[in-house]
């Protein structure tokens, strides 16, 4: 390979000391990017990802009460209704996160009772997952809403039993003592559409409430019981640093 990559007598760029074009700044590492999923099976994880739930077991979530409870069937793991959320055992900051669901193919219900479940970020903050294929509801409750303050910009849901995906990108609060320095921020692709830019949120996700501020660390991805046999498959997580 060439030794000539780029230049040395360029301006200095301010927020990193490397010249305009320097060929001696450091290479991007290598990954991996995997496969993206299709209608029959899951996509194939970057290599760097941290594997939650590959097809086989919980072993990588907690229940309420000690182990996950849910049902793993097939490649795929089902809401087992009354048992409870379901959170993952290690806990996280700033990530890219990769999930594919499914609302029940047989429809039952509608609004809100309608193959409902969600997906909170370190435990408490909540993108809605719901079957809103021809299926209204109240607009910050829709299917990829932050629950409870913003809706998505569109309505890409798929048929009823279909495997759809959620990728997001989420920056997660920070707080100096008591004192709130940064709100979280939140990107979030729906099939391959955006339906969040970089959204700034108004606090932890609720029900019928305005939410308030908590200093907290780290936390885990938090899968919900609302009592619909929702599926999931193919969910990774790559850390932001």
């Amino acid at each position: 390979m060439s030794s000539n990559l780029g230049y040395s007598d360029t301006p200095i760029l301010p927020d990193s000391g490397f010249h305009v074009h320097d060929g001696a700044r450091p290479q991007p590492r290598l990954v991996d990017p995997g496969s993206p999923p299709t209608a029959d099976q899951p996509g194939r994880p970057p290599s760097d990802a941290v594997i939650l739930f590959d097809g086989t077991d919980l072993s990588k979530w907690q229940g309420r009460n000690g182990s996950a409870l849910w049902k793993v069937e097939n490649g795929t793991m089902e809401v087992a209704p009354g048992t409870g959320d379901i959170r993952s055992v290690p806990t996280f900051g700033d990530i890219q996160l990769h999930l594919e669901w499914a609302a029940p193919a047989t429809v039952r219900g509608e609004s809100q009772g309608r193959g409902n479940s969600g997906v909170f970020l370190m435990g408490m903050y909540e993108i809605q997952v719901l079957d809103c294929y021809n299926n209204p509801t109240y607009a910050d409750g829709t299917t990829g809403a932050v629950y409870g303050q913003y809706p998505p910009r569109v309505n890409a849901c798929r048929m009823p039993g279909a495997w759809q995906s959620y990728d997001i990108l989420w920056t997660a609060p920070r707080f100096e003592g008591e004192r709130l320095v940064s709100l979280p921020h939140v990107t979030l692709l729906h099939n391959g559409i955006v339906l969040h830019n970089h959204q700034a949120l108004l606090g932890p996700t609720g029900h019928r409430n305005m939410p308030a501020w908590t200093p907290h660390g780290d936390g885990p991805i938090k899968l919900q019981d609302h009592g619909d046999f929702v599926r999931y498959r193919n969910i990774w997580v790559r850390t932001l640093v």
